[in-house]
């Protein structure tokens, strides 16, 4: 701890950006390594999670994440959910104007109501596909729209927020989490959390995984707004700790972590993994992708909000197909494309061949 003056005290927290990963004694062929992520009854190929982010997740790009072995996440308070047609809001979200427009427009646009019966109907299209089926609300909608989901046949359930606890103080209406999850046939995935404390809380009530994060992504703005900011590095080692003593209280019960922030660049990626985590949730890649529905702009949920907005709207040149940002291969060397041959890659140099024995690789601090 630091002491900040005679009344406060702080602790020292580390991004990504801050820790490095150790070369080790020995090196493997990339054909030995396997990136396999099994979370529940699903495996998938790749750890890869597609942000519930409306600028990169439609049903169609969540049918193609599904298809190359990750997961796509529908934003289920999202456009897909709110017009049966879309394309003309995405015409005037996609124009280029200043931030103060783009806001305006975002809040506009995002006004019209959630229609309960176009969740069934893109579930449903999801689930014909034959891919992992899986949408996202924030807590605040979760029971109001909780009788649809049950009936959809889900393969996953996320509550995503900017911080998620088990325990919301005061409101009438506020949701139990556990009792929520205790009733509730799909596996959930809960997130943000930060904190070994708030995530030992979640993994207690019952969540399938753990979204460690703060809405700290290239579209947010959480830390300016509301001064909410734990850099990544040091969340996830915190919440892999959570799991760990989970692990133990719950007599083998294991609790998945999935890193959401932060995680833009392969080499983040692989950081997240080797702090702890047993996936990561990218947004800003797949909004490079020629299919993005964004058409390389990119706004997240907190962008909209109708009072207090914590996020903008950014532009990313797009750079190749969805199958070439995840799977290669990759024409650029900054780390925005070939996300899991990068992963695979940074596991052969130093020497691991899945993914639970890199959690164990050293790093380095800066």
């Amino acid at each position: 701890m630091y002491e900040l003056g005679r009344s406060k005290r702080a602790s020292h927290a580390y991004s990504f950006d801050d820790v490095a990963i150790a070369p080790a004694r020995r090196t493997r062929g990339e054909d030995e390594v396997d990136l396999t992520w099994k979370i529940d009854a699903v495996s998938f190929d790749v750890p890869i999670v597609a942000a519930p982010m409306d600028s990169v997740m439609s049903p169609s790009t969540a049918i193609e994440m599904g298809r190359l072995g990750g997961l796509g996440v529908l934003n289920l308070e999202g456009l897909w959910t709110r017009y049966e047609d879309p394309q003309p809001a995405y015409e005037l979200l996609t124009q280029d104007c200043d931030q103060v427009t783009a806001t305006k427009r975002l809040q506009e646009i995002y006004a019209e109501p959630v229609k309960p019966e176009l969740i069934r109907d893109r579930l449903a299209e999801l689930r014909q596909a034959d891919v992992p089926v899986a949408g996202s609300l924030s807590p605040a909608r979760t029971q109001e729209f909780a009788p649809i989901l049950e009936k959809a046949g889900m393969d996953f359930f996320v509550i995503r927020g900017t911080t998620v606890s088990a325990e919301h103080v005061g409101g009438e209406n506020a949701l139990n989490l556990k009792e929520f999850i205790y009733n509730f046939d799909t596996p959930v995935l809960v997130g943000g959390v930060a904190t070994y404390r708030a995530a030992l809380h979640l993994m207690r009530a019952g969540a399938a995984g753990v979204l460690v994060g703060f809405g700290g992504g290239t579209t947010h703005t959480t830390s300016a707004v509301l001064g909410i900011e734990v850099p990544m590095a040091s969340a996830v080692a915190d919440v892999a700790e959570a799991r760990r003593d989970y692990l133990e209280e719950s007599g083998g019960r294991y609790a998945h972590i999935i890193a959401d922030g932060a995680t833009g660049r392969s080499g983040a990626i692989a950081k997240a993994i080797a702090c702890g985590a047993d996936a990561v949730m990218v947004g800003s890649p797949l909004a490079r992708a020629t299919e993005a529905p964004g058409r390389g702009w990119h706004w997240g949920s907190d962008s909209y909000h109708p009072r207090l907005p914590r996020g903008q709207r950014s532009f990313f040149e797009q750079v190749g197909t969805l199958e070439e940002v995840v799977l290669g291969p990759s024409r650029v060397p900054d780390g925005t494309m070939n996300l899991a041959g990068a992963l695979r890659k940074s596991m052969a140099l130093t020497g691991y061949t899945d993914i639970k024995s890199f959690q164990r690789i050293d790093l380095i601090l800066h």
